[in-house]
């Protein structure tokens, strides 16, 4: 009777234990910890930003806006953006200027005032001229006419290049925004992701290197 009792705990146990094991690997295989989804392109961590209208106006730039083309067209206006990306125009008030190319907002004011309030109206967007500047250890420093364009090398190629003692290894760029970057031009001409673009208003400043050669 005792070695019944005996062999049917043994199994009940066993049963008990199959039913545990079950259950703790069916857990595993249903938990959320899933691996992560491969269908998002990860960032791109130190890409190159580049603007994708290097023309655009900015808070600040001077605009001229002349009016042609018929007896009594509207005023001409040279206005410098404000603060709030905008110009005035006669009849028209505040239009948005900031971010827009000059073709692309001669082509707004254009559209804005023919025809709702002229049949005929010609319209010429004319900006203040654009520079950057290069200085330093460059044959030719400057201040440069910005004219489309120019990536940090091209830049230095505009100045005749570097001197025989340039730092070429820390170039510094100031942003017309601020920003202060250390470009590598050596990495840089290997590496094109490196040359970043210029922007009106931007200076390049190569410095002159150590004696030990940096």
């Amino acid at each position: 009777m005792l070695s019944f009792f005996l062999r049917r705990t043994g199994a009940w146990i066993r049963t008990l234990g199959c039913v545990a094991v079950a259950a703790l690997l069916a857990g595993c295989g249903g938990s959320g910890s899933k691996s992560p989804s491969t269908n998002g392109s990860p960032a791109r961590v130190g890409a190159r930003s580049t603007p994708s209208l290097p023309d655009a106006l900015r808070k600040g730039d001077l605009v001229q806006i002349v009016f042609s083309g018929i007896p009594t067209p509207p005023a001409d206006v040279d206005e410098r953006i404000k603060e709030d990306g905008t110009i005035n125009l006669q009849l028209i008030g505040n239009l948005p200027a900031e971010g827009k190319t000059p073709g692309q907002l001669q082509k707004e004011i254009q559209d804005a005032y023919v025809p709702k309030y002229f049949v005929r109206l010609t319209v010429t967007v004319k900006t203040e001229r654009r520079v950057f500047y290069v200085d330093g250890e460059v044959r030719r420093p400057d201040r440069f006419v910005y004219e489309g364009e120019i990536s940090l090398l091209q830049a230095i190629a505009a100045a005749q290049g570097f001197t025989d003692f340039a730092a070429r290894g820390r170039v510094e760029l100031v942003r017309n925004t601020g920003e202060q970057l250390v470009i590598d031009a050596r990495k840089a001409k290997d590496n094109p992701t490196l040359d970043v673009p210029i922007v009106p208003g931007d200076r390049i400043f190569v410095p002159r290197r150590s004696p030990f050669g940096r």
